[in-house]
């Protein structure tokens, strides 16, 4: 019966594709009718992880941001940071929008706008792969607070993974401007780099909110609606993978897991239970952490395993990326390379930071952190406060630097 059925209706390979999502969904219907249990218990924990991280340190930088866009700020930024978006990282000055953004709330909001800018012609598709590859930084917030003082009980240790994090974005942005080569100048081709100054970029600005009219009310309010979606829809995500690693746990699909990741990473030499922790922070970044926090393993071996699992971010993480590029041809393929290089950077600078002997109190920061000492969650308000404070310094710097090199460029 199969044969002739197959004969009247041959398979291709996007049929087997399609049927083995469809096999994979029925087995997991199954998992959960037979293991009700540990479905409910995975979808609080993943609500609990939306509620309490995720929500107060993306809902404010995603309206804003979607204000912002709206109002032609990310135009101004364009002409302003041309200078040093051009020729460092080959993508357009409205990248350092994205790279402010991505500091304060980190993925998926630096995939969201660079989908944006992409959709409004702002760049191309390359500069897009470039962007919101080596944009996808983990919150500061989350590695000097969430990881560092809740889940380690140590700030100072906030310094070296967030260090070896950003150090690992920097050089990806750097080598990943000669991948995709194209026109280093590209949409700006009649703007000399001694052009883009503030005047400039006042104009367009101007030019931009003349040409887009609408009452703040209907900003407000569309900013509002595009930003509920969006994070009611990492939270679905963030749940069905808290309850896939519930289940995969269960099935011994996760120490399966922990035995292949044992031979990759066996130049490491992790311990048995930093294997456990890489396999959960393979799907999801908190669970994996929040596991190497609790381990008897050496300090070292920990931090070097967080800094792998933030650089791949998980395979949730991912699937909001994904998510958030529907509708646009861009492709996850450079994202998905882009997370294994920057896994592997920060683990070595990670390495490097913590093995040098850094401490706290060498940095300006010790006054800000050291307070957060014995603090294991801050109120929403305080992650508000600080993930603010964050993007301000990093758009801060970045214009700073713009305006040297263009009164460089000048001379």
């Amino acid at each position: 019966m199969l044969s002739k059925l197959y004969l009247k209706y041959p398979l291709r390979k996007k049929d087997l594709v399609g049927l083995s999502w469809t096999l994979a969904a029925l087995l997991l219907m199954l998992s959960m009718l037979i293991k009700p249990e540990l479905v409910f218990q995975g979808a609080v924990e993943g609500l609990e992880i939306w509620w309490q991280i995720i929500l107060p340190s993306l809902l404010p930088f995603w309206v804003i941001s979607e204000i912002l866009m709206k109002l032609g700020f990310v135009t101004f930024l364009g002409v302003l940071m041309e200078p040093i978006m051009r020729p460092l990282f080959h993508v357009p000055g409205e990248g350092g929008f994205v790279v402010a953004m991505g500091v304060s709330s980190g993925a998926p909001v630096n995939s969201m706008i660079t989908a944006e800018l992409y959709r409004k012609k702002m760049c191309t598709k390359n500069e897009a792969h470039r962007l919101m590859s080596f944009t996808a930084f983990s919150s500061p917030l989350f590695m000097l607070s969430a990881v560092a003082v809740g889940m380690f009980n140590q700030p100072e240790l906030g310094i070296v993974i967030a260090g070896g994090h950003y150090l690992a974005s920097l050089f990806l942005g750097l080598g990943m401007a000669f991948l995709y080569p194209g026109n280093a100048r590209g949409i700006y081709d009649t703007c000399s780099y001694g052009e883009c100054s503030l005047i400039r970029a006042f104009k367009a600005l101007i030019r931009h909110q003349r040409r887009e009219k609408k009452g703040f009310g209907k900003l407000m309010g569309d900013s509002l609606s595009s930003a509920a979606f969006n994070l009611i829809n990492i939270g679905s995500f963030i749940v069905i993978f808290t309850v896939l690693i519930k289940l995969f746990n269960e099935a011994g699909l996760v120490n399966l897991l922990s035995s292949g990741l044992g031979f990759l990473f066996s130049p490491f030499n992790f311990s048995p239970d930093i294997l456990t922790a890489l396999a959960r922070g393979f799907f999801e970044t908190t669970l994996g952490s929040q596991t190497a926090s609790q381990t008897l393993a050496p300090s070292l071996e920990k931090i070097t395993a967080v800094a792998i699992m933030l650089g791949w971010s998980g395979l949730s993480v991912q699937a909001q990326v994904a998510s958030t590029l529907y509708g646009t041809d861009l492709s996850m393929k450079p994202f998905v390379a882009a997370r294994i290089l920057h896994a592997l950077l920060a683990s070595l600078f990670t390495w490097f930071l913590f093995s040098s002997g850094l401490e706290l109190s060498y940095f300006p920061l010790a006054p800000v952190l050291g307070p957060l000492k014995g603090k294991a969650s801050l109120s929403m308000l305080s992650l508000i406060i600080l993930s603010l404070k964050a993007g301000l310094i990093a758009l801060t710097s970045l214009i700073i630097i713009s305006f040297a090199l263009s009164y460089f460029q000048k001379k």
